[in-house]
């Protein structure tokens, strides 16, 4: 049984953030699951992907964000309570559902999980997702361990039950990756199955329908406000004079502070989780006890910007500060050592920060720039393109994914990015503007994503431009997690259909569409060079199983290689391809082999032939 199911409540787990999260769920009598998968979100639908396996959890890998929302919304709908993840850019895709959801509502509760990626380890941006809770009008909670991730999970889907819309729940990085000890609740009975009640004139938002809606929504937030003003997550702690006000995982930096700094009588804290509606009352209460007030919030200025103008309200004349070029910044995630400095800064207090050890005397950390692992066939795809488009000048957008690691020498594969399927729908700008010659990457998963409507509008629009289809068979950056042209019977999964990325592109009307085995260099060089002189919208769908995912699957596993005596150092192999399973050794060229996964490719292009497949063992 998965351990995420086990019924003994009280009892104590180790869990990860994502764990506990897909706990909560469980806890929370959630029946109807929907994702698409992004960093730092992942766990959680993995392991809902497996639960979904043993009990009666349904759960679907959706095709987008925007897709994961609105399956998720018609089982809210239909009186089955749902959640829907994914990581904070997705809630971009799914915006223009957001936005009219809040408007219509649901009838069962329903949580849409946002994870944001401060210092962004995993993303193209650190945007602050508060704001869609402010944009939409919706409540957001946040939490601000492992134990409250889990917690909030059964209050959300509560909190959305009352009020009849969805509640976000906001988590970051440092939460959903973090570990710490979970006492196990009451797991509630999940209902599966709902029904469909008609009510057009309050669910079909026609402009008279709408404007009706809106006003339900404002009168929810008064709900939603008073609530929580109410709210256990948001509390106060301590005296003092000074105030400081925090969030999420700055609240424990916080705590560690002022208790490192013995200062609990100098400063109070006022935590805040239920985070929209801002609980007007309750903060204007607490700067009314306070001489001047910290805000350390990871991010932008969110709550920064409320504090002051319900301190204009009440006519308070206080400092309030947060984010400011001696304080604290918008950039990137805080630190314990920060915030530590930002308060002693700002409240006065004599603050000594440890001394820095003296490292003059230890070696310097080599560099490990993030690279395609050994094997991996978008390397032998990018040679081959690189190849194949020799004497051209060249425009190659990329897209969100393993591939992006193109971007790097001695590959250079990648020139332009915004976000998911974009490599699409830029080149066709590109091509329209430009004499260059445009080859776009995107990998399969991103292609059901987001590429297909590109396609079309290239093929209608008579764009020029080459698209690569990186079709590794999974969805790999994330965790190998399925797409809708994955063979789901290689994971002994039945009841699935498949999506052949072949006969849709086809079926779209592209002109020019081959398939290459990227393994075989030679032949694949050609199909590309004739896609790439192809005048018009061409396709090469590049077709070679993830090497990781591979390997997970337990597939026939090839022979290494290693570089023999007729090597004459040329370093072609390292030149031209840089795999990691090469290094340098007494300014020789050799093969670690056990990173080698035996796709050969390095084999050949090395001009000697001096690459060879080792020998079995006797």
């Amino acid at each position: 049984m998965h351990k995420l199911l086990t019924d003994n409540p009280g009892e104590k787990m180790l869990l990860l953030g994502n764990e506990a999260i897909a706990r909560g769920a469980i806890e929370a009598g959630v029946a109807f699951t929907s994702t698409y998968p992004g960093t730092p979100s992942s766990e959680i639908s993995n392991n809902f992907f497996q639960m979904a396996q043993e009990c009666d959890l349904y759960f679907e890998f959706s095709v987008n964000e925007k897709v994961a929302m609105e399956v998720a919304a018609a089982a809210a709908n239909s009186g089955v309570r749902s959640m829907c993840v994914m990581k904070h850019v997705g809630l971009n895709v799914a915006a223009d559902v957001l936005m009219t959801l809040a408007y219509v509502g649901v009838k069962a509760g329903m949580v849409v999980l946002t994870a944001d990626d401060p210092f962004m380890f995993s993303s193209q941006n650190e945007q602050d997702n508060r704001y869609y809770a402010k944009l939409s009008g919706l409540p957001l909670v946040e939490p601000s361990s492992v134990e409250e991730a889990k917690d909030l999970i059964p209050y959300a889907i509560d909190l959305s039950e009352k009020l009849q819309e969805p509640v976000i729940v906001r988590t970051t990085t440092r939460i959903n990756h973090s570990t710490g000890v979970v006492t196990l609740g009451e797991i509630r009975q999940r209902v599966t199955r709902g029904d469909f009640v008609k009510d057009p004139l309050n669910l079909v938002p026609v402009p008279a329908v709408a404007r009706k809606l809106h006003v339900k929504l404002l009168q929810n937030w008064e709900s939603a406000l008073e609530l929580a003003e109410k709210s256990e997550y948001n509390f106060t702690e301590g005296n003092g004079e000074g105030g400081i006000i925090c969030n999420g995982v700055s609240y424990n930096y916080v705590v560690d502070a002022v208790k490192d700094m013995d200062i609990k009588d100098k400063v109070k804290i006022l935590r805040i989780g239920y985070s929209h509606p801002m609980p007007a009352s309750l903060i204007k209460d607490f700067l009314k006890g306070c001489e001047k007030v910290l805000i350390v919030e990871e991010g932008e200025p969110y709550m920064e910007e409320a504090v002051k103008a319900f301190a204009q309200e009440e006519g308070l004349v206080l400092p309030i500060r947060g984010k400011a070029k001696d304080l604290f910044t918008r950039l990137y995630e805080y630190n314990p050592a920060q915030v530590k400095g930002c308060i002693a800064k700002f409240f006065g207090i004599e603050y000594t920060p440890p001394a820095i050890p003296d490292l003059s005397d230890v070696p310097e950390v080599p560099q490990r720039p993030p690279t395609l692992c050994a094997g991996c066939s978008h390397r032998a795809t990018y040679h081959e393109v690189i190849k194949a488009a020799e004497g051209l000048e060249t425009i190659y957008p990329s897209d969100i994914g393993c591939y992006t690691l193109g971007l790097l020498p001695p590959l250079s594969t990648a020139d332009f990015l915004l976000c998911m399927g974009s490599s699409v729908d830029t080149s066709g700008g590109f091509s329209k503007v430009t004499d260059k010659k445009v080859i776009a990457f995107i990998g399969d998963s991103t292609f059901f994503h987001s590429g297909l409507p590109g396609l079309v509008n290239a093929v209608y629009n008579n764009h020029n431009f080459t698209l690569v289809i990186l079709d590794n068979g999974t969805t790999a950056m994330t965790g190998h997690q399925p797409h809708p042209g994955v063979d789901m019977k290689q994971l002994n999964l039945e009841g699935y259909g498949r999506v052949s990325i072949e006969a849709v592109v086809k079926a779209i009307g592209v002109p020019h569409v081959a398939v290459i085995k990227p393994y075989k260099v030679k032949k694949s060089i050609e199909a590309i060079k004739a896609a790439v002189n192809f005048e018009g919208v061409s396709v090469i769908i590049s077709e070679e199983v993830c090497a990781l995912y591979a390997k997970a699957l337990k597939l026939s596993k090839r022979k290494p290689f290693h570089v023999s005596d007729k090597c004459k150092n040329h370093k072609d192999c390292i030149n031209y391809l840089a795999c990691p399973a090469f290094y340098i050794w007494n300014e020789r060229v050799k093969i670690d082999p056990d990173l080698c996964t035996g796709c050969a490719v390095c084999a050949q292009i090395c001009p000697e032939n001096a690459i060879l497949p080792v020998k079995a063992s006797a």
